[in-house]
């Protein structure tokens, strides 16, 4: 009798290491990004480039499409890690949460949008959007908080200063944009670049220079999942790092070509355009450290608008250990 049991129980073992491994050995990683975007350009490079491979990891990535759906995948195991804003882990810790995310990688350090003006105005100035049709972003997301901030810093209140419409979804802001009576949104790239291109928007300003440095969007796995699967989120998290290093060391046209395979739909000399866009305000994180001081700008943002959790401790959401140990090494 127990020797059955022990059978099973061996049995059940296999069982569960083989299904987290592909039939080459490789460890496999559902990774799920909130958006499609050149923003999150060095993950791509670490797919195409084969980073996550010589790590010995197979990342099947997807796009989950806004905030609230990719920390319902990453919670509910539909992902085992998730590309998402910083913000999510706090509003998941805020709600007590026995198995809350946790931070353990940085992918982008800035705001990642643009105002994008449905008129050309190359002499713009943030007081001519006082009484707009301005297409905002959804309430409690990066892209509003972020937005709001920065437009309180010049002195406008969105809620009063602007006719301000956040009553669109993620996905659907490009299309409502173009097609409506709004005269300014903000767009992440290469969604802004590809309006200026078609003569449906004309860039005005950068909310990632306005508003610094921030841990934007950044890799987070469930803290049951962070203490069984350590060494695969340091794998993993050193893939990240080669790639942002390489991302670092190339140009914009080198990056846009290996990227391309995800942007189909965008010529090449326009994801270029994108990325040095990015570039120039060092939007890319070049390794993937928290700091806490971009910790407390971001709490900072929240605050500004309202949607702070009652407390938020960097040393509790954060671990910067695996980051630490991978660039270091």
């Amino acid at each position: 009798m127990k020797k059955t049991k022990l059978i099973a129980v061996i049995s059940i073992m296999l069982l569960l290491f083989l299904s987290a491994c592909n039939s080459n050995g490789n460890t496999s990683i559902q990774l799920a990004e909130v958006t499609r975007s050149v923003f999150y350009a060095p993950q791509y490079v670490a797919i195409e480039k084969g980073f996550f491979e010589e790590e010995g990891l197979d990342v099947e990535l997807q796009t989950t499409w806004g905030g609230d759906t990719t920390m319902t995948a990453l919670l509910s195991d539909g992902a085992d890690i998730a590309l998402v804003g910083s913000e999510t882990s706090m509003y998941v810790y805020g709600q007590d949460s026995k198995d809350y995310a946790v931070n353990f990688a940085q992918l982008t350090a800035t705001d990642g949008t643009f105002l994008v003006a449905k008129e050309p105005n190359p002499d713009f100035t943030w007081d001519e959007l006082r009484g707009s049709e301005f297409l905002g972003q959804r309430t409690g997301g990066m892209p509003q908080m972020v937005g709001e901030f920065v437009l309180k810093s010049h002195d406008i209140d969105p809620h009063t200063d602007l006719n301000l419409n956040q009553n669109i979804d993620f996905a659907n802001i490009p299309g409502a944009f173009s097609s409506g009576d709004y005269e300014y949104v903000q767009l992440f790239e290469p969604t802004a670049s590809v309006f200026e291109e078609e003569g449906n928007g004309h860039i005005v300003a950068s909310f990632g220079e306005e508003s610094g440095k921030v841990p934007y969007t950044s890799y987070m796995a469930k803290e049951s999942y962070f203490d069984e699967n350590e060494e695969v989120l340091s794998k993993f998290t050193s893939a990240i790092y080669q790639a942002q290093q390489w991302v670092q060391e190339n140009n914009a046209e080198d990056i846009a070509e290996v990227i391309q395979p995800y942007f189909e739909d965008t010529e090449v000399d326009m994801l270029a355009q994108a990325i040095d866009r990015y570039k120039n305000q060092d939007s890319f994180s070049t390794d993937p450290t928290m700091d806490e001081e971009e910790w407390d700008n971001l709490k900072a943002i929240m605050e500004e608008a309202d949607e702070l959790p009652a407390d938020v401790p960097y040393q509790e959401l954060v671990n910067t250990e695996i980051a630490e140990e991978v660039t270091t090494n």
